[in-house]
């Protein structure tokens, strides 16, 4: 009996030792392709924030570097010469794929994008990246492709000549639509959905050893929207009460708070260890 009992723990234990070791390995780092060329107060990016107080924005991509092969990014930024990066001001600009060869990767190295929304500046830098698969919800993208251009139809933020980027790779097979919440679209990577920052983005969960990464993007535009539980202004999200409540449930994703990562606070580049200037490890 006790032979048999031995023998189903050594069984026991391989099976466990053999799901480690299938469970990928993950590091995580925040890239910053461009600045705002101006302070700009936090109740611009937090609604009843402080007016007064003036706050750095940063214009960020994540890549998540795994030992299964995977180099996944988190948004692809953009091209400094689109109108609307000019436009709104973005200084101290580097091409996505340039940053990207600071942490180690190159363009063609790029197995996946995730998508958070479509704004342009976290999608129009996809065609950068030619071996890319890109995951986007399935809602975000029909509204994205469809009503959005109907008439007094809100598409803020949205650019013609992404859309159209992003429907060829559509039917070039290069698209995933991910239907709905809490869906693992790769081994230790999930994705969320609840903010309403556009129709149904998304924000990305990250298995990274014993810590849980939480990549927020726009979700949380910026720390002060965790800080206070605040929302951004009207024009930051289709429903200020499901941008709370997603920032709550972020709270217990992650395995702590410095580990949920906003989408615009420049402060990210002194919390986390520098690789470069423009590049943090989060860790």
């Amino acid at each position: 009996m006790k032979k048999i009992i031995f023998s189903g723990c050594l069984a026991l234990l391989s099976t466990f030792c053999a799901m480690a070791q299938q469970q990928p390995v993950y590091e995580v780092y925040a890239l910053k392709y461009a600045s705002l060329n101006r302070l700009t107060p936090i109740a611009d990016w937090v609604q009843g924030g402080p007016a007064n107080d003036n706050i750095n924005i940063a214009f960020v991509f994540w890549l998540i570097k795994g030992n299964n092969g995977k180099n996944i990014l988190v948004d692809a930024g953009c091209s400094a010469d689109l109108p609307n990066a000019v436009d709104f001001g973005l200084t101290a600009a580097m091409r996505p794929d340039s940053v990207l060869l600071q942490a180690g990767v190159k363009a063609e190295a790029v197995t996946d994008i995730i998508i958070s929304h479509p704004h342009w500046d976290h999608i129009n830098g996809i065609n950068l990246f030619p071996n890319a698969q890109i995951w986007i919800q399935k809602e975000d993208y029909n509204y994205y492709a469809g009503q959005a251009w109907q008439k007094d139809a809100n598409r803020g933020g949205f650019v013609k000549r992404d859309i159209l980027t992003l429907v060829d790779l559509n039917v070039s097979g290069k698209v995933t639509l991910v239907n709905g919440d809490n869906k693992e679209i790769i081994p230790g990577i999930t994705v969320y959905t609840g903010s309403k920052h556009t129709y149904e983005s998304q924000y990305v969960l990250v298995q990274s050893g014993k810590d849980r990464i939480l990549i927020a993007s726009d979700n949380v535009w910026v720390y002060d929207n965790l800080k206070r539980m605040l929302p951004p202004p009207s024009y930051g999200t289709y429903d200020a009460k499901a941008y709370v409540a997603a920032m709550q449930r972020m709270k217990t994703l992650a395995s702590e708070t410095d580990f949920i990562l906003p989408g615009h606070d420049d402060q990210l580049f002194s919390k986390f260890r520098h690789i470069t200037e423009r590049v943090v490890q989060i860790k």
